[in-house]
């Protein structure tokens, strides 16, 4: 991934996309509760616009970002709700009116950034690639928050291929944040994209598999849906273990969601 210019794009296209789901709600659907606990949409959409500040910061104020990273040590538990939470507390036209200048002020920051230049995160350095992809698996995770929120079933997009090759680069991650040592050998990983074609990462020999629906994975690595349920299928042991705690996003592990009702 050393140009950033396709994720880049796609990003755009994924917050352009949740944009226009919210653009047009009353400021009583700005408060509806979605599936995480305590975050009305409105929180939805402050935590990406707070993370997108941060990550402009990362880009072109490396000493600013540091203040971040040490208030976010001070307040481990607590620091991402309380972004969340000033956020949410603007008018929704105010909220709208940052995100959007935020999110377009890192586009054009990464878009400029040096080839092979790499900036702090709360995590290892980043590429300007790697942190677009990061970027656009939250936009995308959260607005999926959103559109159940709101009832809106959204048709998956072959952008999600950016989110399942994090789902699968960050394995290793997963079974660190819960104190596990990751297996020796790598998994070989088949997903069926939304447009019908093959995404494949790992040998193709490997013993160890996961296979199945591009986009179940997504929900699954961004922990918007509980496994169970989902079109995929784990070979064995070591790759069953890896969807019970699949997580490609940074931070302590996820508490994820829980199984859906019958009939729900």
């Amino acid at each position: 991934m050393s140009d950033p210019t396709s994720v880049i794009d796609d990003l755009r296209e994924e917050s352009e996309e949740l944009d226009r789901l919210v653009a047009g709600l009353s400021p009583q659907r700005w408060s509806l509760p979605t599936p995480a606990p305590g975050w009305t949409v409105a929180h939805q959409i402050a935590h990406l616009a707070w993370t997108d500040r941060s990550a402009l910061l990362a880009v072109t104020d490396a000493d600013g970002f540091r203040t971040l990273v040490e208030k976010a040590l001070a307040a481990p538990g607590s620091f991402v709700d309380e972004g969340a939470e000033e956020g949410a507390g603007a008018a929704p036209g105010e909220l709208l009116a940052r995100w959007r200048g935020g999110r377009t002020a890192l586009e054009d920051a990464l878009r400029a950034a040096p080839p092979g230049a790499r900036f702090p995160w709360y995590g290892p350095p980043m590429s300007a690639a790697s942190m677009a992809t990061a970027r656009l698996m939250e936009t995308w995770a959260h607005g999926q928050d959103v559109a159940d929120a709101l009832g809106v079933v959204r048709p998956p997009t072959d952008r999600l291929r950016h989110v399942a090759w994090l789902g699968a680069r960050t394995r290793d991650f997963a079974y660190g944040v819960h104190g596990l040592t990751p297996p020796a050998d790598p998994f070989r990983v088949e997903l069926r994209a939304p447009s019908g074609d093959l995404w494949t990462y790992g040998p193709q020999d490997a013993a160890q598999r996961v296979t199945g629906s591009a986009l179940d994975f997504c929900l699954l690595v961004t922990q918007r849906a509980h496994r169970t349920g989902l079109a995929l299928r784990a070979d064995g042991p070591d790759a069953d273990r890896w969807l019970d705690i699949a997580q490609a996003f940074a931070g302590p592990p996820g508490r994820g969601r829980p199984p859906k009702e019958a009939g729900s």
